[in-house]
């Protein structure tokens, strides 16, 4: 690959959502699978996107989002 191209392919890459696996999920946030599946069934971590039959993905901009509001609102004296 051309060096030249490497630009216009980075910014290429920010034009959509990174999608990621649970296990990524898991990593970043250090929860469990259930604790995530019981926080999404109450509304309070973001949904997961059906892809497929059997293919699910989480977007990883709303889950680092999630991580700075839990960080926002420790910030702020809230729990």
């Amino acid at each position: 690959m051309r060096k030249d191209m490497l630009p216009r392919l980075e910014e290429r890459s920010m034009d959509y959502p990174r999608l990621i696996r649970l296990e990524k999920v898991l990593e970043i946030t250090t929860l469990s699978a259930p604790t995530i599946y019981r926080q999404i069934a109450k509304g309070q971590f973001p949904k997961q996107i059906k892809l497929s039959e059997r293919s699910t993905r989480w977007c990883e901009s709303e889950v680092l989002n999630y991580i700075n509001e839990k960080f926002k609102s420790r910030d702020s004296g809230e729990s």
